[in-house]
C-alpha cells in the first residue's frame, strides 16, 4: 500500500498534474562550447547536462574497433544534486550501471561505422534531481549528438510511466519514483523501435503493456518538442551563417513558421 496518496479526490497528483501529463520540459542546445556537441535538457525540477566529444582518436589504443567508433558514457553529479549526489557518486556501482544502461540506448542507433578506429565520448552531468533521470539524460544525450553532427538512425526519445493502483502516470516525480512501479521507455518515434526498457521494480504483467504503450506515445510527443527545438537553433545558425541578423522578433517570427 503507498505510503503517500499520488492522487487527490480530483485525480490530480501531488505537483497538479493529471495522471498522463507531462512535467514542463525545456532543452538548450550547445551550452558547451567547448565540446563538439551539448545539450541542456530540463523534465520539471530535473535538470541534466550532456557533452558530446569526437569522432576523434581513441585515448585507450587497445579498445580501438578497427570497423566502428567506441563509444564512451562517463556520468558525473553536481555536489547540490540532492539524493543522487549520496547514492550515485561518480565510479560506484550504481553509476556504472547508469552510464553502461546509457551507452546500450545509443550504441544502436549511432552510425559508428562511419567513423572506424575512433571514439565518441558521452559526458552527462546531473545538476539536479526529482525523478526521471535516465529519461532526461537519454533526452539531453539525444540532442547533444545532434548538435554534434554525428549521424543516428533517429531521434532517441525517453519517458517514464508509474501504475498507482489502477491509474497509469506517466513522468514521474522522485517521490512518485520511490513509492509507485514504474517503467523508462527510449523509442524510436519513426519507426517505433524500443532501444531501452528499464524497470527496477516489480509490476504485474497484465498491466506492464498499458504502462509501455503510454511511455512510449509520450515518447513520440517529446521527440516532437525536440525536433522543434533542434529546427530553431538551426534556424538561428543559418541566419547568422548568411548574415541575416535580423531583429528578435523577426527571429520569432521565422521559428514560429516551423
Amino acid at each position: 500500500m503507498s505510503r503517500f496518496e499520488p492522487l487527490n479526490a480530483g485525480n490530480l497528483r501531488s505537483d497538479g498534474r493529471r495522471p498522463l501529463e507531462l512535467r514542463s520540459f525545456s532543452a538548450q542546445l550547445t551550452t558547451h562550447p567547448s565540446a563538439d556537441g551539448s545539450a541542456s535538457v530540463s523534465h520539471g525540477l530535473t535538470q541534466v547536462t550532456a557533452c558530446v566529444y569526437g569522432p576523434r582518436e581513441a585515448k585507450n589504443r587497445g579498445q580501438t574497433m578497427h570497423d566502428r567508433a567506441l563509444v564512451n558514457v562517463e556520468v558525473s553529479v553536481a555536489p547540490w544534486a540532492g539524493e543522487m549526489r549520496r547514492q550515485r557518486a561518480r565510479g560506484d556501482k550504481r553509476t556504472l550501471e547508469f552510464a553502461a544502461s546509457i551507452k546500450a540506448t545509443f550504441e544502436p542507433v549511432i552510425q559508428t561505422t562511419l567513423y572506424p578506429r575512433s571514439e565518441i565520448h558521452i559526458h552527462i552531468h546531473v545538476l539536479q534531481l526529482d525523478g526521471g533521470l535516465l529519461q532526461a539524460s537519454i533526452n539531453a544525450t539525444t540532442l547533444a549528438l545532434i548538435d554534434a553532427g554525428i549521424p543516428m538512425l533517429d531521434y532517441v526519445s525517453s519517458l517514464s510511466a508509474g501504475l498507482y493502483l489502477t491509474t497509469a502516470m506517466l513522468d514521474l516525480t522522485s517521490i512518485e519514483e520511490s513509492d509507485l512501479p514504474s517503467v523508462t521507455v527510449a523509442v524510436l518515434p519513426r519507426s517505433g523501435k524500443v532501444t531501452l526498457v528499464s524497470m527496477e521494480t516489480r509490476l504485474h504483467v497484465d498491466r506492464f503493456e498499458e504502462m509501455f504503450k503510454l511511455a512510449m506515445e509520450g515518447g513520440k510527443v517529446l521527440r516532437g518538442e525536440m525536433d522543434r527545438i533542434v529546427r530553431e537553433r538551426t534556424a538561428a545558425l543559418a541566419r547568422q551563417m548568411e548574415g541575416g541578423g535580423g531583429t528578435k522578433e523577426e527571429d520569432k517570427m521565422d521559428t514560429d513558421d516551423l
